[in-house]
C-alpha cells in the first residue's frame, strides 16, 4: 500500500438501531460524545428504521457525527431517486453524509417484499449502472441521459447537485474492481457473515491482502484517494484473546490462525486491539473500521487512542 494510505488518519464507525426516536438519538449523541466519526444504519425489510429518514434525523442532533448506510440495496431504490434523497441529505448535514450502496445479497428480503432475487450477475451489471447514474447526478454539468440494459434515463435535471461521500463494499473482483474505480471508500468484505445469516455450512473465508491487491491495481492512479475500510464483525475487548479466539474458533468452524489473519475479527485488550490496527494500517491501509453499537462502550478506549479526537 501507498506511503499516505498506510499514515491515514483512523476512523471508526458504529453501526446499530433502536426502535423509538428518543432511543436513536440517545444512541447518535452516545457515538458522538465517545469519538466515533460515523453512525451508520443498515437497509432491509425487517423491524428496522428506515435508513435514510432515520440518519437525517441523527445528523441533525448531532455536531459532528457523521451519517451513512452499511449498505443499501440497489435493488430497492432507483438510482435517479437515490441521487436526489442522497444529495439533500450530504446538503442538509453540510457534507456528513456516507453513501454506501451494494448490489443487494439478502434474498430473505426479496422474497418477502416481492421483488425478484435476480442470479449475482445480473445484480451486479445493474448496480454498475446504477452507480454511472449516481455518479452523473452528483458532479455532471448538464441534464442526464444513459441507456442502458437496465435503466434508461432521457435529460433529467437533478437538483441538488452534490456528490456525498461514497462506499462500495465487495469481496470478489468484480465489485472490488468496481468500487477501486469509483467509490471514495473501498469496503474490505469477508462474506462469510452474511453467508452463515443464510444459512450456509461452509461460507467463504476472504483473504484481505488479496483484496487490497486487487483495489490496487484497479485504483491506478487515483488509490490515494481511497480509504480502505473493513466492518469488524466480531469485535471483543478482553484480556482473555486467546480464549475468545478459541471460543469463536469452535463457534464458527475456523481455525485461530483463520481468525488471527482476518481484519473482520478485533479480539484482545485495548494495547493489543491499537497493535493489530496499526499493524494493518500500515500493512494493508486499512485506516476506517466499523464495529456494532453493542461493543462501542467496550471499544471507546480503541476510539480515544488511535482517532485523534
Amino acid at each position: 500500500m501507498t506511503a499516505s494510505q498506510s499514515t491515514l488518519q483512523f476512523r471508526f464507525g458504529v453501526s446499530g438501531g433502536r426502535a423509538s426516536r428518543q432511543e436513536w438519538l440517545d444512541l447518535a449523541r452516545r457515538a458522538d460524545d465517545l469519538g466515533y466519526s460515523t453512525l451508520l444504519l443498515p437497509d432491509h425489510f425487517g423491524q428496522q428504521l428506515a435508513p435514510l429518514p432515520a440518519l437525517l434525523a441523527a445528523a441533525a442532533a448531532t455536531p459532528r457525527l457523521r451519517v451513512g448506510t452499511i449498505v443499501l440495496d440497489n435493488d430497492f431504490r432507483h438510482p435517479a431517486l437515490l441521487a436526489k434523497e442522497a444529495a439533500t441529505i450530504d446538503l442538509l448535514t453540510d457534507g456528513r453524509f456516507e453513501l454506501g450502496i451494494g448490489a443487494g445479497w439478502m434474498e430473505a428480503d426479496y422474497r418477502r417484499s416481492g421483488l425478484p432475487f435476480d442470479p449475482p450477475g445480473v445484480r451486479v451489471a445493474r448496480f454498475a449502472e446504477a452507480v454511472q447514474i449516481l455518479e452523473a447526478c452528483f458532479v455532471g454539468d448538464g441534464p442526464v441521459t444513459f441507456h442502458g440494459r437496465f435503466y434508461r434515463i432521457d435529460g433529467l435535471e437533478p437538483q441538488p447537485r452534490r456528490r456525498p461521500r461514497l462506499l462500495i463494499a465487495g469481496m470478489r473482483s468484480r465489485m472490488l474492481q468496481l468500487a477501486a474505480r469509483h467509490a471514495d471508500i473501498v469496503g474490505l468484505e469477508d462474506h462469510q457473515f452474511a453467508e452463515r445469516s443464510t444459512g450456509s455450512v461452509s461460507p467463504t473465508i476472504a483473504n484481505c491482502a488479496e483484496q487490497v491487491a486487487i483495489v490496487r491495481q484497479a485504483a491506478g492512479a487515483r488509490l490515494d484517494e481511497i480509504e480502505l475500510n473493513v466492518f469488524a464483525a466480531r469485535t471483543e475487548v478482553t484480556d482473555s484473546r486467546a480464549a475468545a479466539v478459541d471460543r469463536l474458533a469452535n463457534q464458527l468452524r475456523l481455525t485461530p490462525s483463520q481468525i488471527d489473519a482476518s481484519p473482520s475479527f478485533l479480539l484482545g485488550s485495548v494495547d493489543a486491539v491499537v497493535d493489530q490496527l496499526q499493524e494493518r494500517r500500515q500493512r494493508l491501509g486499512i485506516s476506517y473500521m466499523m464495529i456494532f453499537d453493542r461493543v462501542m462502550d467496550a471499544f471507546a478506549p480503541v476510539v480515544a487512542r488511535l482517532s485523534g479526537r
